[in-house]
């Protein structure tokens, strides 16, 4: 499948736009970890972004994102990407047992928190966001309440890598598509 045809695909079963952003975010995300590994960045990317295309359908965890991958098998994707889209879900069985995994694991909840965080920023941009502001807010357990942070954390050091690393590596890749997430704000 290609990058046109994945995001064909989400268009087609995602109307929420906050989702799709949310999406190319995990998706920026992933093909920058793919590239800090020396991994196939495309490959990478495509799980980012196809990664909870069928979370508006699927809404529950009884059917996110098994139930999607009837749907991905249906359209001919490889069963090596279902099974690491499936490892994003705890509940899935499927391990997490690659570098790619637990990037996809990593990447996920935090570009919300980080997202979160540049919206209440008086310049409402990422490019003058900063790991130590998104730490700042992770204090207040009231802001972007439905994040879970011990997740956050855990993926990060299953990753391998310090969390405020982490967050700063993702705040960096989702720069390069800012325009697209709606995060340019007012910095020039």
């Amino acid at each position: 499948m290609t990058r046109d045809e994945a995001l064909n695909l989400v268009r087609e079963f995602v109307k929420n736009e906050g989702l799709v952003r949310h999406m190319l975010s995990v998706e920026a995300a992933m093909r920058y970890y793919a590239e800090k590994y020396g991994e196939d960045i495309e490959l990478w990317g495509l799980i980012g972004l196809l990664h909870d295309f069928d979370w508006e359908i699927h809404p529950t965890l009884e059917e996110h994102p098994q139930a999607g991958s009837v749907i991905l098998r249906e359209r001919g994707v490889s069963e090596e990407v279902i099974q690491d889209i499936l490892s994003h879900a705890d509940h899935s069985g499927v391990p997490r047992d690659t570098t790619l995994r637990k990037s996809l694991s990593a990447c996920d909840e935090v570009t919300g928190l980080i997202t979160a965080v540049a919206l209440v920023r008086p310049s409402r941009s990422l490019f003058d966001l900063e790991a130590s502001s998104v730490k700042k807010k992770w204090k207040d357990k009231a802001f972007a309440a439905g994040t879970d942070r011990a997740e956050m954390e855990h993926a990060a050091k299953e990753l391998g890598v310090d969390i405020w690393e982490h967050v700063g590596n993702v705040i960096l890749a989702m720069r390069k598509i800012a325009p697209e997430l709606g995060l340019v704000g007012n910095v020039q």
